[in-house]
């Protein structure tokens, strides 16, 4: 079987809780990119039916990501609502160098702490990949509440990670919404960047 047919089978058989999942994906990156607030309650749909999805695929880091995306859009919704004189108060702002380490260090704990769990306690057939791809997704996540550039770029590895590897696991239509993730991601980065440099804002 070629992967076109693979794709197409895949598809055909995708059910709709997924579909209905990766809409509400799809729709919540969008919003994301024009710095819109509904980011966060299309997200939460978004992640709170993929807990359960994650679960039954047998990814197990994936699955805590998602409820860990869902704790994180609470806290960024609560974060991107403060106005002041009517404004926002959270501004686009790049990552300085210390914020920068700070920001791998917490990558390279969540990596580690991921894949011990993964091979020791479940029977995970990717934990590699599936801790990869949740580490960068913990980190792209956290930066976007905090309304820092750098967030596309962590979730521009996400779903690099994330396309073959929900693709492998039989979950192709959601494969298919990480590659538009991907596009997204990147259209994310370059709009996100022109309006910092707009806004003529420095590194903080």
């Amino acid at each position: 079987m070629n992967l076109w047919q693979a794709l197409l089978d895949g598809l055909f058989a995708t059910t709709w809780l997924e579909f209905i999942a990766v809409s509400f994906g799809i729709t919540s990156v969008i919003l994301s990119r024009l710095e819109n607030i509904w980011v966060y309650p299309t997200g939460i749909v978004n992640t709170s039916i993929y807990i359960y999805l994650s679960v039954l695929a047998g990814l197990y880091a994936e699955a805590g990501v998602n409820v860990y995306y869902t704790v994180m859009s609470i806290i960024g919704w609560v974060l991107w609502s403060r106005k002041s004189d009517g404004d926002s108060v959270l501004k686009i702002t790049q990552s300085s160098r210390i914020e920068w380490r700070n920001t791998l260090i917490f990558f390279a704990l969540c990596l580690g702490a991921l894949y011990s769990i993964l091979t020791k306690f479940t029977d995970s057939t990717v934990p590699l990949a599936d801790a990869f791809a949740s580490a960068t997704a913990y980190t792209g996540m956290w930066l976007m509440a905090r309304k820092k550039l750098e967030n596309w770029l962590w979730w521009i590895a996400t779903n690099i990670t994330a396309i073959p590897l929900y693709f492998i696991k039989g979950f192709v239509f959601t494969s298919f919404q990480y590659l538009v993730f991907l596009l997204l991601a990147i259209w994310g980065y370059q709009e996100w960047r022109k309006k910092l440099n707009q806004n003529g804002q420095d590194t903080h």
